[in-house]
């Protein structure tokens, strides 16, 4: 029987591959982006709705739109949308510190509650949230990105817990570096802000390495969502879903080595062992 799958942030990247291996598996799916024109290309298989994740007024607008289409429950929720504030911590502006929780962390949460009546009308309802591997082992010049999808993953847990009485279940995924424009979407950003007067100028280099690493050798996306589908097509999904590119041999290098040397590779690939004092 096919299933309402909702899922957010699929302009691009992974959101937009998951949209079209739900839709070729038979379901219905729900695609969302904050611009309908960025989703198109999915118009033909997809209903499609547009949908700021950080917006009350966006969320209510889209519970108007689900029940206007005479959706009455929501099999599968798929929190994906997601931005990353890469650069120096100490430097990065207020203003992209605060969106990057707003988006990759409240929005999740709020998004959750908004559905929850509609999950609860499902037979089998899930709730996946996309998090990241960056999420396990921290990174310099992706601190915030980080930190925002190591909340996520907390929140996840306690979701679990606190959802399963209700019979929804609560699924992590950590995908590793998949194909998209995250790399792209990261560097201009920093090129936005960091400029010649930064601490960190000298080793510009290292800062825009980190934001392409997600896209060295990367995972196929529609790779990436058809290995998604196969997991969640089980009887039982796994609560933590790791694919992708170094998704589950970052975490076990992070678990192996001492901090100390992870912080002295890590500071060498990413060029911090350049700065004046720094060795």
């Amino acid at each position: 029987m096919p299933r309402s799958v909702l899922i957010t942030g699929c302009s691009s990247g992974i959101g937009h591959a998951l949209a079209r291996a739900f839709a070729a598996h038979g379901d219905r799916v729900i695609a969302t982006a904050r611009r309908l024109s960025s989703l198109e290309s999915l118009s033909p298989q997809c209903q499609t709705v547009a949908l700021d994740v950080t917006s009350e007024t966006s969320r209510a607008a889209l519970l108007e739109q689900l029940a206007e289409k005479g959706i009455r429950h929501i099999d599968i929720l798929i929190n994906n949308a997601g931005i990353s504030a890469m650069g120096p911590v100490i430097e990065l502006p207020a203003e992209q510190l605060r969106g990057q929780f707003e988006t990759n962390v409240v929005a999740p949460v709020l998004l959750t509650q908004a559905l929850f009546p509609l999950l609860q009308q499902s037979q089998r309802p899930l709730v996946v949230n996309i998090g990241s591997v960056s999420g396990v082992p921290t990174t310099p010049f992706a601190g915030a990105y980080c930190a925002s999808k190591a909340a996520l993953h907390s929140l996840s847990d306690a979701l679990r817990m606190e959802l399963a009485p209700f019979g929804v279940q609560v699924i992590t995924v950590q995908p590793g570096a998949i194909q998209s424009s995250f790399g792209d979407s990261a560097a201009s950003g920093i090129e936005a802000w960091l400029g010649a007067h930064s601490r960190y100028a000298g080793i510009r280099d290292g800062i825009m390495a980190r934001a392409q690493a997600s896209q060295v050798n990367a995972t196929a996306a529609d790779d990436f969502a058809a290995a998604l589908l196969t997991e969640l097509n089980t009887d039982q999904p796994k609560a933590l879903i790791r694919i992708g590119k170094g998704s589950r041999s970052m975490p076990a290098v992070a678990r192996l080595l001492p901090s100390e040397l992870t912080r002295t590779l890590l500071s060498r690939k990413f060029s911090l062992n350049r700065l004046p004092g720094i060795h």
